[in-house]
């Protein structure tokens, strides 16, 4: 890893020796499953019932808007409540509302506007329940452990990405969309009692965190904490510049001429990466030189990305994609394993709905900026300038914020909460 980097090899699963962890990773990975066939389900259901490409884009806009509108509150409702009962709810929530559109499909109920509102209002307990499942996710293991358990959560986000939507493809093809709604309902089933299981003291914050000042000390602690806002920034503008995904389509039919079969080989290669990525960081003990570590990685998926845009040879432009998902997955880790633990506990939900107002609007805005670029210059330089963008985002943001570039491990970073 280069010099300043100490690594200590241990099993790349053992974060799953902690039960706690082990019986919330595994419900939550199928739950994942179930969520990513749910999407494939929706984004089918809307297009067969208008054959529009405008209403699927309507989809995303009605995912993030309510995560942009709610992430705030979200975040110190996660710092107020006992986080266990808020997920609880949030759970009971998601299986109702899929329960809701497995009816309404069964019953051929082909309303568009109802199905809009549902995405909504997932999207809407997404924005309550991320900060509060994140925030539990350090007290399930030690702190020895929680990169690994980090590297876990990674690898199970994007194990799902590939088998949610195969087999969500396969139970539409076979059995219907509302197969699909049915099977993302009963996975939340796991999840409840996964969660009802753990045992988790809350303890009651001091302070008022259930408003505008709590709302403005989260905000406070993130705008004073330059490890936080940097890495922030990092992932927003990687994502807003290096968004190749929404331009697949182009690629697969007009420079890589190989079709739907190839189209989804290009969308597995970045989960591969991840995946391999994964399991090996997850078998890193402790780390030195993680700064460093975080600005190698994101090079990496940048210099990938633009290898990607200029490739005009299938098994180059798969292997490009395989770097891209290896690149992103070591800057995610560290970003992730970071943030978490150089925030208090009592002001971890309202960071992780900051950070999620940027995870979540970059890759947005990325698609809108890819999608329009492209059409004046084409795909190929559009995705390579966007990783050349990426490339000087990070260089620029290791520049002016040194304590990123130099940092080395949580434990010597001390944190001002006041």
């Amino acid at each position: 890893m280069g010099e300043g980097v100490w690594i200590m090899k241990i099993s790349p699963f053992k974060a799953l020796t902690h039960s706690t962890f082990r019986n919330i990773w595994f419900a939550m990975f199928v739950s994942r499953i179930g969520t990513e066939m749910q999407n494939v389900a929706i984004n089918w259901h809307i297009y067969t019932l208008t054959k529009s490409p405008f209403a699927l884009g309507l989809i995303g806009l009605f995912r993030i808007a309510p995560i942009i509108l709610f992430s705030l509150l979200g975040g110190i409702v996660a710092d107020h409540v006992n986080r266990k009962k808020l997920l609880l709810v949030t759970q009971f929530l998601s299986l109702l509302f899929a329960g809701i559109l497995t009816i309404v499909t069964f019953q051929k109920i082909n309303n568009i506007t109802f199905l809009y509102i549902l995405i909504a209002l997932n999207a809407s307990i997404t924005a309550f329940d991320n900060p509060a499942r994140q925030s539990m996710f350090p007290h399930l293991v030690p702190k020895e452990d929680f990169m690994n358990a980090v590297s876990l959560n990674s690898i199970s986000y994007q194990a799902s990405l590939i088998f949610g939507p195969a087999v969500g493809g396969f139970v539409i093809a076979y059995f219907g969309v509302g197969s699909n709604y049915l099977c993302n309902a009963v996975s939340f089933i796991g999840v409840i009692f996964a969660l009802l299981s753990l045992s988790i003291p809350h303890i009651p914050s001091s302070e008022n965190t259930l408003s505008l000042d709590g709302l403005k000390k989260g905000i406070r602690f993130v705008k004073h904490t330059p490890l936080l806002w940097s890495t922030m920034f990092l992932d927003f503008f990687a994502t807003l510049f290096g968004s190749a995904m929404i331009l697949m389509p182009i690629f697969a039919t007009e420079i890589l001429h190989v079709g739907p079969k190839g189209l989804g080989f290009l969308y597995a290669a970045p989960s591969i990466g991840a995946i391999v990525t994964g399991l090996i960081f997850s078998s890193l003990g402790k780390t030195r030189g993680q700064g460093k570590t975080l600005f190698i990685g994101i090079v990496l998926y940048a210099f990938a990305t633009i290898i990607f845009g200029l490739s005009t040879f299938f098994f180059l432009s798969l292997l490009a994609l395989f770097f891209v998902g290896a690149g992103d997955m070591i800057s995610s880790i560290i970003r992730n394993t970071l943030r978490q633990m150089i925030t208090p506990d009592k002001l971890r939900g309202r960071m992780i709905s900051i950070n999620m107002i940027f995870y979540m609007g970059g890759p947005q805005l990325g698609e809108l900026e890819s999608g329009l670029l492209a059409s004046f210059i084409g795909a190929p330089l559009t995705v390579a300038i966007g990783g050349i963008g990426t490339i000087l985002a990070a260089v620029f943001m290791m520049k002016i914020v040194p304590s990123l570039r130099k940092y080395d491990n949580h434990e010597n970073t001390i944190i001002n909460t006041e």
